[in-house]
């Protein structure tokens, strides 16, 4: 996907990227490939693959599921690495109030290096693990959205997540494949967790003709006390 057909493909979906905003995808850009010969960022680095599997892709729940990012959300997103998917929405929507959890320190000196040079405000970057940050009272049941992106299977990924989202709040995960069994799987841990599963939205990626699909999870109570609980666990001993 060139930086062309990025910004055709966005303005089809009613996102009119500002001469601003396409300057800051390219920062971005150039940022993610300079760092990442310093730090493991990510595997994708040919300028049309992160135009489409990283920067697309990420911005796809902002017009598969609109209704839940109402103006001023605060969202944090669990495990981000190089910022994806909350970046590129902070790029789309500087209303956002975003928070990225992430257990490499370097990472998260990459995010914040990569907040002050895109001038984005309201971008916060904090050092933990996932089930360390959800006992935190800072943190916990604290988010409008919580956002995570392929980086465990859902019912670790909700033990993970839910208990960062206020009680009527969404977790929000993005998939790159059919997640019908994983669902399934998860049915256990979103009820324990205080959840309801609420939809399950697809639409292809445009160009390679990959699925994507995004799971939407609402929260209905508050977590119990014991969750998340320490870190590893989850990951060990799924709900």
């Amino acid at each position: 996907m060139t930086v062309e057909e990025f910004i055709q493909a966005l303005n089809e979906k009613g996102i009119q990227l500002t001469e601003q905003q396409i300057n800051q995808f390219e920062q971005y850009y150039h940022l993610l490939v300079e760092w990442n010969n310093k730090i493991n960022l990510t595997a994708i680095t040919e300028k049309p693959d992160v135009y489409l599997k990283h920067f697309y892709d990420s911005l796809m729940p902002l017009w598969m599921a609109p209704d839940y990012f109402k103006e001023n959300a605060t969202l944090c997103d669990v495990g981000a690495g190089a910022g994806f998917p909350s970046i590129p929405m902070k790029i789309v929507r500087p209303d956002l109030d975003i928070t990225i959890v992430d257990s490499l320190n370097k990472r998260i000196t990459f995010l914040n290096l990569l907040a002050e040079e895109l001038n984005l405000t309201g971008v916060k970057a904090v050092h933990g693990r996932a089930e360390e940050v959800g006992q935190d009272k800072t943190h916990r049941e604290q988010f409008d959205i919580v956002t995570a992106r392929a980086v465990a299977a859902l019912n670790v990924l909700s033990e993970l997540c839910l208990p960062l989202a206020k009680k009527g709040g969404y977790f929000i995960a993005l998939k790159a494949q059919r997640a019908d069994e994983e669902i399934v799987k998860a049915k256990k841990a979103i009820a324990t967790l205080g959840a309801k599963f609420e939809e399950q939205i697809s639409e292809m990626l445009p160009i390679e003709d990959s699925e994507r699909e995004i799971l939407v999870i609402r929260k209905t109570l508050e977590t119990p006390k014991k969750y998340p609980r320490r870190p590893g666990k989850p990951a060990k001993q799924p709900l």
